[in-house]
């Protein structure tokens, strides 16, 4: 399944070579592919498998590597290096980067609203209806937008704001949780989980992705730059606040263990099938990149 290739499908006239060259690599240059991750194993709770879900997990990441290719540009963070490798708009131009990032983004819609991803309709519609809320102005942009905003990028004085805790968790529950959260809640559409399950998979998924955050950072306060492959160290330099820097790194991993507890709770009613998804949470807090 070779969703990136170069063959125009029905109702395209051409793929550009250079753009399908610049969407493979922000796409496949590594990472740790988390979120299609989760959609996988979500679904798998259910015993569903296979295209369908790999599709859709697949979509996710799309959305996930297009906000990185973007993130990354002059504009919003400018970030020379990710996984390791230059950005995609220092290996290829802005302009590129730029196309590329929109093509992963609009494409992620048509994997999912084409009929292998479900034979239901009604399923593929309820998948594009969460991963567009979960990436759009209501979750990821948003979120993208007050992080700026607290670096005082759209202030007239340009000084980042003092944000509480309740500001943070709610920017970054949108910027970074909103698409670890569709990723089990897509997972759980396709394996046709009830009303419970999918609320349990849910406070999962906002759990994981508060931890997740919090995990990150704490890379960016401590790690070393050619152990996760970006730049560390950016979020002090920009006066960003963050649970590290408002509570303190041990109150702060206090927090992260807390949390952990807490993913693993939601899991409970799933038995020894969420055993994986219980490893992913305990992943999350201890990762070093």
């Amino acid at each position: 399944m070779d969703l990136l290739g170069s063959d125009a499908l029905e109702g395209e006239t051409l793929r550009p070579a250079r753009v399908v060259e610049s969407m493979r690599y922000a796409a496949l240059a590594g990472g740790k592919r988390l979120r299609p991750f989760l959609v996988v194993e979500s679904a798998r709770l259910f015993g569903a498998s296979g295209q369908g879900v790999f599709r859709a997990a697949a979509a996710m990441e799309f959305v996930h590597c297009y906000s990185l290719v973007h993130d990354d540009l002059p504009a919003m963070d400018d970030d020379e290096l990710r996984r390791g490798q230059p950005t995609t708009h220092r290996k290829f131009d802005e302009a590129t980067a730029i196309l590329a990032g929109d093509a992963l983004l609009t494409y992620a819609f048509d994997v999912l609203a084409d009929e292998p991803t479900s034979a239901d309709p009604a399923v593929r519609v309820e998948l594009v209806k969460v991963l567009a809320r979960a990436a759009g102005l209501g979750g990821m942009v948003g979120g993208q937008f007050l992080d700026l905003e607290a670096e005082g990028r759209f202030a007239d004085t340009g000084r980042p704001l003092d944000l509480t805790d309740t500001e943070i968790l709610r920017l970054q529950a949108m910027k970074t949780g909103a698409l670890l959260l569709a990723s089990v809640e897509m997972g759980a559409i396709l394996g046709g989980a009830d009303a419970g399950q999918r609320a349990a998979l849910a406070t999962y998924g906002r759990t994981l992705g508060q931890a997740f955050q919090i995990a990150d950072d704490l890379l960016d306060e401590e790690a070393d730059a050619a152990v996760v492959g970006k730049a560390t160290g950016k979020d002090a330099a920009k006066g960003k606040g963050t649970l590290v820097r408002l509570w303190g790194k041990e109150a702060a991993r206090a927090r992260l263990a807390q949390l952990v507890s807490e993913a693993d709770a939601a899991l409970a009613g799933f038995g020894e099938r969420a055993e994986v998804l219980r490893a992913a949470a305990h992943f999350v807090a201890n990762r070093d990149r």
